[in-house]
């Protein structure tokens, strides 16, 4: 089985310092595996992402000398797939909707924090409160 690293940045800026730590990374670790290393555009907030970081993400990657494979996935090119994946987990009855914002989240997690820690994910990103 081929080992697959990915860098999967959101076009709704420019790529900094630490986007391409990742990168680099993820491509150098790909090499040393003879495995691949793909580039997937996390553009599925339609409001915050732009064409114009796209096609900087595909600049500065290749200043950085790195190379992936194409096509290159666009998330927003597979909402279909989304929507049917999420008919099947509802229909299954194990689809679990929230209709928090991201502030209200943090609100929520704050006050919990209050109490004492809050759980986090392997990430560090708080668990869902709901």
């Amino acid at each position: 089985m081929t080992e697959t690293f990915r860098f999967a940045p959101s076009p709704n800026g420019l790529l900094h310092l630490g986007h391409a730590h990742s990168a680099l990374l993820n491509a150098e670790l790909a090499r040393r595996a003879g495995g691949r290393f793909l580039l997937r555009i996390e553009d599925i907030d339609v409001s915050r992402c732009r064409p114009e970081f796209e096609a900087a993400i595909h600049e500065d990657l290749a200043w950085l000398g790195l190379a992936w494979e194409t096509p290159v996935r666009r998330q927003s090119d597979h909402f279909s797939d989304y929507r049917a994946a999420l008919r099947t987990l509802e229909t299954l009855g194990v689809l679990y909707p929230a209709f928090e914002s991201r502030a209200e989240i943090a609100r929520l997690v704050a006050a919990r924090e209050a109490a004492g820690p809050w759980p986090r994910d392997p990430d560090g990103a708080p668990l869902y409160p709901g």
